[in-house]
C-alpha cells in the first residue's frame, strides 16, 4: 500500500520527499563507523530514521550506501586468503547487515505509527567507491552482486529498490536489472562530474535513456553539490518520461589518510544551512522534479526544512 500511494503521487505530478543521510550523519555524531553502525550502534541508526520520520520524510533509505561482500574482500587477496586469516563470519556478513538495515527502517517507522505511510527503500550503491567510475565492475560481474543483495532486500520486504549514486551506465543497467528480477521496484540515482555530466563522463541524456529501457520507475541526480544537481535537473525535463529529482551533498569530503574504501565525512557543511538547501531545491521543483531530497552532510533539520517548503506551497508545483 505504501509504495502504490507514492506511486500515485508521482503520477499526479506530487513531490515525494525522499529522507537524508545516514552515513555522513552518524558520523558527525560520533558514531565510529564499523560495519556501518549495524552491529554495535544499531540504536543510534534507528533513532536517526525516527528523526527523518519526524521531520517528515516519505522515504527511508537503508543505511547500506556501499555495503557490499566487496567492502571486506578489498582488503584480502582473494577469498581464500579472507577465510584464512579474516575474522569469523565475513563472508556472510553483508546479508546479516542488510536484514538488520531493514529491520531498523521498519521499527523506526512503526514505532512512530507511519507504517503504512513511510516507505522503505532498500539501498544499493557502486559495488567500488562512488567516487571512482573507472573502478566500475564489468556488467555480468556486477549483476551477479547486485542480484545477491536485492534478493535479500526483497525477502525483508522493502517497498522498492534504490540503485543510489551509480557512476556508470553499465552498472546502473545491472543493479537495475537486480531490482527488478527481485520483483521490485526500482528508482536509480546517479552521482554527476563538474562537466554535468555522469561521473564517467557519459551522457546523462543517454543514462537516462537506458534507465527507461530497463524499466526503472523513477531517475534522479544524487551525491553531487547543489548547483550541479540544479543545472542538470534542469536538463531532464525532456530528456525523460520518468519521474525525476535530486538530492545533493553539501560541504566537501575529507577522507581518510590511511585507507580508500569509503569514510562518510564531509566538512565545511555548515554553508548550507536547511533554509538555503531548501531553496535551491525549489529551483529543481520548478525545472519538474518530483522526488526531493539531500545527501551527506545534511541532516534532519534539512528534511524538515524542505517538508515545511513542500507542505507551503511546494506542492503546487510553483
Amino acid at each position: 500500500m505504501t509504495y502504490t500511494t507514492i506511486q500515485q503521487r508521482l503520477r499526479n505530478g506530487q513531490p515525494v520527499l525522499l529522507d537524508g543521510p545516514m552515513n555522513s550523519e552518524l558520523v558527525r555524531r560520533g558514531v565510529r563507523w564499523r560495519k556501518h553502525g549495524l552491529l554495535t550502534d544499531t540504536a543510534a541508526v534507528q533513532k536517526l530514521h525516527e528523526e527523518y520520520v519526524t521531520a517528515g520524510a516519505d522515504v527511508l533509505r537503508t543505511n547500506t550506501f556501499q555495503l557490499n561482500p566487496k567492502t571486506y574482500l578489498n582488503v584480502f587477496r582473494n577469498q581464500e586468503h579472507q577465510a584464512h586469516i579474516g575474522a569469523p563470519g565475513l563472508s556472510n556478513l553483508v546479508p546479516k547487515l542488510l536484514r538488520t538495515s531493514v529491520q531498523l527502517a521498519a521499527n523506526a517507522r512503526a514505532k512512530l505509527g507511519k507504517a503504512q505511510e513511510v516507505a522503505i527503500a532498500g539501498m544499493l550503491s557502486p559495488l567500488q567507491h562512488c567516487y571512482r567510475p573507472d573502478l566500475a565492475p564489468a556488467f555480468e560481474e556486477a549483476q551477479r552482486e547486485h542480484e545477491q543483495m536485492a534478493r535479500v532486500f526483497a525477502e525483508e520486504r522493502v517497498d522498492f529498490i534504490l540503485a543510489e549514486s551509480m557512476n556508470t551506465i553499465g552498472e546502473a543497467k545491472a543493479a537495475l536489472a537486480a531490482g527488478r528480477a527481485a520483483g521490485l521496484p526500482v528508482w536509480v540515482s546517479f552521482v554527476l562530474g563538474p562537466e554535468g555530466e555522469l561521473l564517467s563522463r557519459e551522457p546523462l541524456a543517454q543514462a537516462l535513456q537506458e534507465m527507461e529501457k530497463g524499466g526503472a520507475e523513477a531517475v534522479l541526480l544524487s551525491n553531487s553539490p547543489p548547483e550541479d544537481v540544479t543545472k542538470a535537473v534542469a536538463r531532464m525535463r525532456g530528456a525523460t518520461k520518468l519521474p525525476f529529482g535530486g538530492y545533493a551533498h553539501v560541504g566537501r569530503f575529507s577522507p581518510p589518510s590511511w585507507k580508500f574504501d569509503f569514510f562518510p565525512q564531509f566538512i565545511e557543511t555548515e554553508t548550507w544551512p536547511p533554509e538555503r538547501y531548501a531553496g535551491e531545491a525549489r529551483r529543481w521543483r520548478e525545472s519538474g522534479a518530483t522526488i526531493i531530497g539531500s545527501c551527506c552532510g545534511t541532516g534532519p533539520a534539512h528534511t524538515a526544512a524542505l517538508h515545511a517548503w513542500l507542505h507551503g506551497n511546494g506542492r503546487s508545483g510553483n
